[in-house]
């Protein structure tokens, strides 16, 4: 990947694919959603919001009359919902030739647990989408233009995975809590794609991340008081950029040809907190190949799912 300005005017027709986008409602997905629909794709729109996701959809089709697009219910905090979610895909029996993984919530003030008693940005940010993943997986055709693409973050570089205590049931703090699933599906996304290429699969998967996107997910997980919400909202119109520009490395990784598997992709400007899209720097720690593969093989344990490649 070079340095040349990417935008979607340089995105391929997407006609006859089909995208799957998680947390499609709002910010980056919402963006990714109406541009792979404005190229052709026919897009599912994964989120909880029924209100929410037919509102995207309308703002959709007021920009592409001719989008195709569907919405189907998805908590991505709740396996059960991930699980119906899957039988669903996998019952009409069509491809998926994009998988983005980009529903998240950031930064929640007090630790929470969602309904699988999974600490809630982790069970929300990762290990729901590493078990939707396995579940779609033999839906996701065995060719190059396929592809999974986990969202991460810059706040990847200073997470760690606490295999000691991954729900953090000890010493919680919200930004800890944030960049360890971020963290993790960096690892997840690069451990994927060495277990692709071990077997064989064309399928690539591609990491991306968006800079300093001015999106809701730093809503701190809807509990904020009106200070912390106040000044997140304040931080992010001094460093960010819009979600639009934030969706271009996601984008990018989901479609362009030259996007190759097990790479990272990510703003091209200063500290990656803006501009186009280029391959991003990866922390040592996301490269630790043992620590992925700890983590592939509890991910299984904790989700009940073997995501077998």
């Amino acid at each position: 990947m070079t340095r040349t300005r990417r935008t979607i005017r340089d995105m391929p027709s997407q006609t006859g694919r089909r995208a799957i986008v998680t947390g499609a409602t709002s910010g980056l997905g919402f963006e990714a959603a109406l541009t792979l629909a404005g190229a052709g794709a026919a897009v599912i729109l994964a989120a909880r919001d029924v209100e929410k996701a037919q509102r995207a959809m309308a703002s959709i089709r007021r920009r592409h009359p001719g989008a195709r697009l569907d919405f189907r219910h998805l908590d991505i905090g709740s396996l059960a919902s991930v699980r119906a979610f899957g039988a669903a895909c996998r019952m009409d029996q069509r491809p998926v030739d994009i998988l983005l993984l980009n529903a998240g919530i950031a930064a929640v003030p007090k630790r929470e647990e969602t309904v699988d008693g999974f600490e809630r940005q982790l069970g929300t940010n990762y290990l729901g989408h590493f078990a939707l993943t396995g579940l779609l997986l033999p839906l996701i055709p065995a060719q190059a233009t396929s592809r999974i693409v986990p969202v991460a973050s810059l706040a990847h570089r200073r997470g760690r995975i606490h295999f000691d205590d991954l729900q953090l049931q000890q010493g919680y703090g919200p930004q800890k809590a944030y960049r360890q699933p971020k963290l993790a599906m960096l690892m997840f996304g690069l451990e994927l794609d060495r277990r692709l290429k071990a077997a064989g699969s064309p399928i690539r998967a591609v990491s991306a991340h968006p800079g300093a996107a001015r999106t809701d997910v730093f809503r701190r997980g809807d509990r904020a008081g009106p200070v912390q919400r106040l000044a997140g909202h304040l931080i992010f119109t001094v460093i960010g950029q819009p979600a639009a520009r934030g969706a271009l490395p996601l984008l990018f990784a989901a479609t362009a040809p030259e996007a190759e598997g097990g790479a990272y992709c990510g703003p091209d400007g200063i500290w990656e907190l803006h501009g186009y899209p280029t391959r991003a720097d990866i922390a040592a720690q996301a490269r630790d190949s043992a620590a992925a593969q700890r983590l592939w093989s509890l991910s299984e344990t904790l989700t009940g799912l073997d995501c077998t490649v």
